[in-house]
This record gives structure tokens, C-alpha cells and sequence, in this order.
């Protein structure tokens, strides 16, 4: 009686650890794991890592915080190429003496066709429009005349309607297309974003008695997180002599008004009693934010 309990508990073990592998190994492999589909095509977690390790840092750091986009425009990507198709259109063939002077994948050379085959013909722009957008740009026109600059105006004016157009064409691919997209998966997939550092450890340090350095920005704002290496740097290399925090202002937004923040990143000096001595506005290297702390310390 003993063996045979002994058995089946054995082969009870085996079934589940069968069961977690093919879970595992199988179901949850990138390859099966089905982010969205559009018209029956699939965008699987695989196709969309593999896009993703073509964008650069801190990009793709934000995009992993925040797959939706990423994903919205995988789907506008893959209507335009079923709409390619579907007008008899072909990539055209790369043969080694194209590879080096044009860095274009085959879907992105489609698309581009697809787009001018739709809108060869430029958009149609008046007298009327280019005296317009004139009068409300002469002032940064140097004195330049409407004669002057007119091919000009008239070419800014038809790019922008162009835009409109192709804006208004996805829109409409998208509006007649079937598309299902996993909420649940992509929510599942998006990254923790960078932790921050929170009002009660701003009080804290400002009573430190040591410069302090705090960058007012947000994880969404693009050259905060082009600053937060740099800054990660400084704090290692100044560990114990200053202080480097960073606050969310969308977090924070009592401190955002407190200190008076109005674009991001502020970067706000201290000195070791709390005091501010200096701020800049937008993004700062190493070497300048290094020199203000260093001077900071001296004047103190």
C-alpha cells in the first residue's frame, strides 16, 4: 500500500511538472504569447521585443514602461503594409550594392511606396492661405517680403496638409479594419518605472548639512531620463559629501508649485543649510553640474 502511495504521488509529480514546462516553455513562450491582431494577422510578444531592441536608450526604457504606444504603432504599421498588399504593391529586392546605401527594411520601403502612390499629387494650397500663415510668421521672418518667402510658406503649408491626409487615411484603414489588442497581456508585459524619491526625504536632506543637488522632472519626460545616468554617477561618486535626489513633479505637485517649478528637468542646488543658491532649467552635464557642486562646497 505504501509503494503503490508512493507511485502516485510520483506520477502526480511528474504530470505537474509536465504541466508547468508546457506552460511555461510553451504557452508562455514570446513566440505564442499574442499581443494583438490585426485583420487575423498576429503581433506577438517575440515580433514586439524584436522592434523594440532597434530603439535606443533611454527610449526604450520608456516604451517598456509604456507599451502602448509602441504596440499602437506596430498595428498602424502592419494596416499600411496589408493595405500595400492589397494594391498589388512589392517590396523591392536589396541586392548587396543597396545594403550599404540605404538602411530601409523592405516594410518600411512598402510603406513608402504605398504612401506616395496615394498622395502623388501634392495638395492644392491658395493665395489667400500662404498671406495668412505669412502675417502670422512675419514677425520671426527677418523682414523677408511675401515674394521672398513664399515657395517657402507654400511648401510648409503642404506638408502639413499631407500629414493631415495621411492622418485621415489611417484613421480610416483603422476604422474598417478588425483590430484586438490584449490589454491584459500589455499591461502584463510594461515595466516597474524607475523609483523617485518622495517629499519626506527632500525635508530630510535639506537638514543634512550638505549641498544637495534635486532634479525636478518626471519618468515620461525625455530629457529627465537622459539626465538620470549622469546623475545616478554623481551620486555614487559624491556619496556622503552631497546629496542627489530626484522628485516627480506629477507625483509631487505640492513641491512642483512649492519651489516653483515650471519646465522639466529644474535641476535646484542647495546649500548645506537648506538654502537655494542656483537652478537650471533643462538638461545639464556632468561636467557643469560637478563644477556648481564643487563650488557650493568651497563656499561653505
Amino acid at each position: 500500500m505504501k509503494r503503490k502511495t508512493i507511485i502516485i504521488g510520483a506520477v502526480i509529480f511528474i504530470l505537474l511538472a509536465a504541466g508547468f514546462l508546457f506552460y511555461f516553455l510553451y504557452l508562455e513562450s514570446p513566440s505564442r504569447q499574442i499581443l494583438a491582431q490585426v485583420n487575423g494577422e498576429k503581433i506577438t510578444l517575440e515580433q514586439f521585443n524584436k522592434e523594440l531592441e532597434k530603439v535606443e536608450s533611454p527610449f526604450k526604457e520608456m516604451t517598456k514602461e509604456d507599451p502602448q504606444p509602441f504596440l499602437e504603432n506596430m498595428v498602424v504599421q502592419r494596416l499600411l503594409l496589408q493595405e500595400a498588399r492589397k494594391q498589388g504593391l512589392t517590396a523591392p529586392v536589396k541586392t548587396y550594392k543597396d545594403s550599404a546605401k540605404d538602411s530601409k527594411s523592405p516594410e518600411d520601403a512598402l510603406i513608402e511606396d504605398l504612401v506616395k502612390k496615394r498622395f502623388s499629387a501634392p495638395p492644392t494650397v491658395t493665395q489667400e492661405e500662404i498671406k495668412t500663415v505669412y502675417s502670422q510668421l512675419k514677425d520671426r521672418l527677418g523682414g523677408k517680403s511675401l515674394e521672398q518667402v513664399a515657395s517657402d510658406i507654400e511648401a510648409l503649408i503642404q506638408e502639413s496638409k499631407r500629414q493631415e491626409e495621411i492622418k485621415q487615411f489611417i484613421a480610416q484603414l483603422r476604422s474598417n479594419a478588425s483590430v484586438e489588442i490584449d490589454q491584459i497581456r500589455v499591461k502584463k508585459i510594461a515595466a516597474k518605472p524607475p523609483e523617485s524619491n518622495t517629499e519626506d526625504d527632500l525635508k530630510k536632506v535639506l537638514t543634512s548639512g550638505k549641498p544637495i543637488l534635486v532634479d525636478f522632472g518626471a519618468n515620461s519626460c525625455l530629457p529627465c531620463r537622459q539626465m538620470r545616468p549622469i546623475l545616478k554617477e554623481i551620486g555614487k561618486e559624491f556619496a556622503g559629501k552631497t546629496e542627489v535626489l530626484i522628485i516627480d513633479v506629477y507625483k509631487y505637485q505640492n513641491l512642483a508649485r512649492e519651489y516653483k517649478i515650471l519646465l522639466i528637468p529644474t535641476l535646484v542646488f542647495f546649500d548645506p543649510k537648506g538654502k537655494e543658491v542656483f537652478r537650471h532649467v533643462g538638461a545639464l552635464d556632468k561636467e557643469n553640474i560637478v563644477a556648481k557642486l564643487k563650488e557650493i562646497e568651497m563656499s561653505t
